[in-house]
């Protein structure tokens, strides 16, 4: 299994980076989930990737730990 790293970029306005952090928290807990994310492989290869809605929804409903190569 590989390693990657997911990241969401988000600009938002504050007086700390703390706060930054809190807005972000509460725009992820309460906003829309987003769909656009930046992703990193082990190799430091980034990619851009734009998720379809119905598919990650679809995906996020079925249980993948069931799967018996996650074992």
């Amino acid at each position: 299994m590989h390693k990657f790293t997911v990241s969401i970029t988000r600009e938002i306005e504050a007086d700390t980076a703390e706060e930054a952090a809190l807005l972000m928290y509460q725009e992820l807990s309460t906003g829309p989930i987003p769909d656009r994310y930046s992703v990193t492989d082990e190799t430091k290869l980034a990619t851009e990737v734009k998720l379809d809605r119905d598919k990650a929804d679809e995906f996020a409903s079925i249980d993948h730990t069931a799967d018996p190569g996650n074992w």
